[in-house]
């Protein structure tokens, strides 16, 4: 066995002792004894003094040898001493580093086993027990021993390879009794070291690790995954606040292509303030909880944001709560809407907590009770309002205050609501409700029911009222209930179907009473349909109206009428003189109807003959017109002045005559609705400027003065553009012909709703009362000593043009006072079917 430390496979590193120079300073001394002694020698000049001098400078020269070797052999002293003491120091350095790698070896189960050279034996130190029971050095080395044979031959060629060409290799075998070692050979500074470690506590230790790890692993997977799938952004960061994953709610949020370019690109979803809040709390080992805002998929949205430490970084969420914040918001506007709107309530409220203190009042309850709104705001207990209403004698007189005062408190640990009257000191009577809150506390309602008692007491007394009345009536009354017996009836009604009191008296079925009047109507259809009003049960409940025509003659008339509680109400009225009276009447009737389609007939003939008539006459005036235009060209031949002027008249009486034909044709049309409108968008103000121009002329001639007015904005309506200005160019003529010279006449144009109007306004002669009914009737005219002179079909015409287009015309005027004609349109226009709709017009 080579030394403890060849052992090892350390070697020493030994210090080389430094050579001494002794001999040199030697020579050195014996070299300086001729300087002495020479200049003793030169001095004696005798023998005497050369002995002399021979045993001076002898002495001199050992005594300087003495010294010199005596310093030489204190100065190689001290250097010898400190060369041991270093060699000392560094032995005990040696032995630590031993020790430490000894311990180190020695706190695992391994042998080390080391070759120098291929001949020499190893150096083997650790555990021999690897290798089984009664282990030795031998034993360690004949691996096939308590390896398996395959294992054991592999092991043997890789320590070969390692020993012949320092080539490493590293196994994981077990042993044969199911060790589980790990065998690792390699060189190290020339030697051949093999080191054989039992790992079978690290397997084990590996395997509860590699079981914890799946067990953590799984669960986390699971949070990753339902963190992915819900909306909220979650992140984690690193030590140094760095993104280290986020999910993918947080992806959409920074409107990242995914997860992982969020992470690699460092993208922010909250903002610098927020971060550095959180940093802070991170710091101060806290966590942060808070709102801000963020720019959430390009909006700005409210989040909820939770961060926390989570091992050397932290982990957060946010959840978006903008619509939280919003709805907040909303209930607070709520909360204040409805407090004023219980402020408006004349029932007076009061909202106590689960501690028993005023939380809400309204104004009615402050004032039903005379309260200070000071005191009131200090929020004070009900047991305080109670007693300080109790001192005010504004509470119910109790013989035990104390005792009513606990059943009402009991009231906030009671699930149900309660309802109490109270009757006051000063005569008033209170409904007091007494509801419980369900987040705790109690709600108090007062009603002033003092006028609704005063109202019971005279709807009763009504009631009486009504019931004598209904006794004195002539008419037979009777009430019967959804189960179709009699509730009440007048004497009326028995003694018109002769029916006794003993009768009535049990409250018959309708059944019973429609045999009780059999004798004198048995009709069993008007009876079958009186009992399904009374009890029968229809979806909906109607009212019932038959004539009963009796064996007596008599007719009465039969009424049936649901009542709001179920019951239904009969009444029976003898109708038989009002029925003859009919009759006559009836038969007058019939002579006036024949005699109303005659005439009927008669004005179907005059529209024919006046529609065949303008037709006729239409043809010859418009050749006329075309002549007399055609007499005023210069190219014809020229006209004198007073041919030009009888020219002029013929024009002038022919353009009206055939205006009168058009007119006539027009309400011919329209008696045999056969007049279409051509609807189309009509320009309000450009539609007013053409009717004022057609009438410039007779405005000049009139000395008249026109006032054209419209709302700014009128736009335009749905309309037949030329009848419109045809109506507005009747109504003018209409104002001018009524009009005197250095009148004014307005036209105006204004939209109402859904309407729009066109007034037209003058300042002449107006309309009596007694003509103003009649302006609208055909051919008839009142000149009422203007100088309107027409066949009475302008008026006529506008009202059938207007009511054609849906609208109506209003004439507001009095004799003296002027006249105010007012056509009324829909400004949708008249509605028409798709088929009957204009070509690019929606159907209104």
């Amino acid at each position: 066995m080579a030394s403890r430390g060849h052992r090892r496979g350390f070697k020493v590193a030994r210090r080389p002792r430094e050579r001494t120079r002794t001999w040199p300073l030697l020579w050195a001394g014996f070299g300086s004894l001729p300087c002495f002694i020479t200049p003793a020698l030169a001095q004696a000049g005798t023998p005497q003094g050369t002995s002399v001098a021979a045993q001076t400078a002898l002495v001199v020269g050992l005594t300087i040898f003495s010294g010199l070797v005596a310093a030489l052999h204190l100065s190689q002293r001290r250097r010898w001493m400190n060369e041991v003491a270093s060699q000392h120091r560094e032995l005990m350095a040696l032995r630590c580093k031993l020790d430490r790698y000894e311990i180190l070896l020695g706190a695992e189960h391994q042998v080390i086993a080391a070759w120098a050279d291929q001949e020499e034996e190893p150096e083997i130190e650790g555990d021999l027990e690897l290798a089984g029971d009664r282990a030795s050095a031998q034993r360690l080395l004949a691996f096939g021993s308590w390896l398996p044979a395959e294992q054991a031959q592999t092991v043997e060629k890789s320590l070969a390879r390692l020993r012949a060409a320092g080539q490493s290799f590293h196994l994981t075998d077990t042993s044969l009794d199911g060790r589980h070692l790990e065998i690792e050979g390699r060189p190290i500074a020339g030697v051949a070291v093999l080191r054989i470690r039992d790992i079978s506590g690290t397997r084990r230790e590996t395997a509860r690790l590699q079981d914890l790890q799946a067990q953590t692993l799984g669960p986390l997977e699971a949070l990753r995954t339902l963190l992915d799938a819900t909306p909220y952004p979650a992140w984690l960061r690193d030590g140094d606040g760095k993104l280290s994953w986020v999910n993918a709610a947080y992806a959409r949020a920074v409107e990242a292509k995914d997860q992982e370019t969020a992470v690699s690109r460092g993208i922010e979803l909250i903002e610098s303030p927020a971060r550095e809040a959180i940093a802070a709390s991170r710091v101060a080992g806290a966590v942060w909880r808070g709102r801000a805002s963020a720019v959430v998929a390009g909006e700005r949205r409210m989040l909820e944001i939770v961060d926390t430490l989570a091992g050397s970084g932290s982990a957060g969420i946010a959840a978006d709560v903008s619509e939280i914040e919003s709805l907040q918001g909303a209930l607070e506007r709520q909360a204040h809407a409805h407090a004023r709107t219980l402020d408006q309530l004349s029932t007076a409220v009061a909202i106590f907590d689960g501690s028993k203190q005023l939380v809400f009042h309204n104004a009615a309850y402050r004032q039903l009770w005379a309260l200070d709104q000071a005191w009131l705001d200090q929020k004070p207990s009900d047991s305080e309002i109670l007693d300080r209403l109790r001192a005010a004698r504004l509470l119910p007189e109790q013989a035990d205050f104390r005792a009513w005062k606990e059943d009402l408190l009991a009231a906030y640990q009671s699930l149900d609501t309660e309802e109490q009257v109270w009757f006051l000191p000063d005569g008033r009577t209170l409904r007091a409700v007494m509801s419980p809150n369900p987040q705790g506390g109690l709600t108090y309602l007062f009603d002033d029911a003092t006028e609704r008692y005063r109202l019971v007491s005279e709807y009763n007394a009504s009631i009486r009222v009504q019931s004598e009345t209904l006794d004195t009536l002539k008419e037979g009354v009777a009430v019967f209930g959804s189960d179709g017996r009699l509730k009440l009836c007048n004497p009326a009604f028995a003694q018109m179907w002769a029916l006794e009191t003993s009768d009535l008296g049990d409250r018959p079925h309708i059944d019973r009473v429609a045999l009780l009047c059999g004798p004198l109507f048995s009709n069993e259809a008007d009876w079958l349909a009186l009992r399904t009003a009374i009890a029968g049960l229809p979806d909906q409940r109607l009212g019932f109206e038959r004539r009963l025509v009796r064996r007596d003659g008599s007719v009465l008339d039969c009424a049936a009428a649901p009542l709001p509680d179920g019951a239904t109400l009969l009444t029976f009225i003898d109708t038989t003189a009002s029925v003859s009276v009919e009759r006559a009447l009836t038969e007058r009737n019939q002579a006036l109807s024949d005699r109303n389609q005659a005439l009927s007939d008669a004005e179907k003939l005059r529209n024919d003959f006046v529609h065949h008539v303008s037709y006729e006459l239409r043809s010859p005036l418009t050749n006329i017109i075309g002549f007399v235009q055609l007499l005023d060209d210069p190219a014809i031949g020229p006209l004198n002045a007073k041919q030009r002027e009888y020219a002029g008249y013929v024009m002038q009486s022919s353009s009206a005559l055939l205006a009168i034909i058009n007119d006539i044709l027009d309400l011919a049309s329209i008696d045999a609705d056969a007049m279409e409108l051509s609807l189309e968008d009509v320009d309000i103000a450009q539609t007013m400027r053409a009717a004022a121009e057609g009438v410039q002329d007779r405005l000049r001639e009139s000395s008249l003065t026109l006032r054209v007015s419209a709302m700014e904005g009128m736009g335009s309506f749905v309309a037949d553009g030329k009848r419109v200005r045809q109506i507005l160019f009747n109504l003018l003529s209409n104002a001018i012909g009524f009009s005197s010279p250095g009148h004014t006449i307005d036209l105006a144009a204004a939209r109402q709703g859904n309407e729009i109007l066109f007034t037209v306004k003058d300042e002449g002669s107006g309309i009596p009362q007694g003509t103003l009914e009649h302006v609208f009737d055909r051919f008839k005219t009142y000149t009422a000593g203007s100088r309107h002179r027409g066949v009475g079909l302008g008026l006529s015409i506008v009202r059938s043009f207007v009511e054609l287009h849906g609208g109506r015309v209003e004439i507001d005027s009095s004799a003296g006072k002027g006249t105010r004609a007012t056509c009324i349109f829909p400004s949708q226009g008249v509605k028409l079917t798709a088929r009957e709709a204009p070509q690019g017009m929606e159907t209104a």
